[in-house]
């Protein structure tokens, strides 16, 4: 729930010790804003208000410097960075600015990158996919269609995350490929936070099997074609769902 308050949003228990415990609640806080860009967050405050050494600080702050969402300073403290400079291809910032207060706004944002990608990367799939890559789209597209009735969310969402990651692995670029994480964060956040209808749009769940059988034909217009009206259909699905 997002009601835990700015330090616990986000936060998910994994029993990794204390530093991702620091991690888990000063990610999620800054993701959400409620640190803007410029705060300087003080070492030994952070200290005191997580009740953990300087070295545990140090590991989580490091982290939070990978993604970008920060720069520390000598003299100055932990300085939390605009926006503009996040790693926002990052799965874990992509999961926590989900579970924020930002997530119409992020959900969308994504979507519309899928829109410019999968297409694209479904197109070169036909070309160049691999008899075992078409059988792998057509056993998930058939497992979507039994899961997509009787409230299966869960299960469906499995088959749904490892049809578009076969697609973009298919599409033979690299580039592609390497969004397949992004793209199971934007479908996985939309199906636990209920930004989906309780059984899937039957329409959509059609469009994937199309989808499979285009990429079997090797039709790189119908296989473009069909992605893109199931990401146009996500689109609509945001506008009711997470207006």
């Amino acid at each position: 729930m997002d009601e835990q308050g700015p330090e616990g949003r986000g936060q998910r228990p994994r029993g990794r010790g204390l530093h991702d415990r620091v991690l888990e609640s000063l990610g999620p806080a800054i993701t959400a804003g409620d640190y803007p860009p410029g705060t300087v967050l003080r070492t030994d405050e952070l200290e005191r208000r997580y009740d953990v050494s300087r070295t545990v600080v140090r590991e989580a702050v490091r982290v939070l410097e990978s993604m970008h969402l920060v720069e520390s300073r000598r003299r100055v403290g932990v300085t939390v960075r605009p926006t503009e400079e996040w790693d926002v291809f990052d799965p874990q910032i992509i999961r926590w600015r989900l579970a924020g207060p930002d997530r119409p706004r992020q959900l969308r944002s994504l979507t519309a990158l899928r829109s410019a990608i999968e297409p694209a990367a479904a197109a070169l799939a036909a070309e160049h996919a691999t008899p075992e890559q078409c059988a792998e789209l057509t056993e998930h597209a058939l497992n979507m269609v039994a899961t997509s009735r009787g409230q299966q969310l869960p299960a469906y969402l499995v088959h749904d995350v490892a049809f578009h990651r076969v697609i973009l692995r298919a599409s033979g670029n690299e580039m592609f490929a390497r969004l397949g994480d992004v793209v199971a964060e934007v479908l996985t956040g939309r199906t636990q936070h209920r930004v989906m209808f309780s059984d899937p749009d039957p329409e959509a769940v059609t469009l994937h099997v199309r989808v499979a059988e285009a990429v079997r034909a090797g039709d790189a217009e119908a296989a473009e074609r069909y992605t893109r009206e199931i990401t146009v259909g996500a689109l609509r699905e945001l506008d009711i769902l997470a207006p």
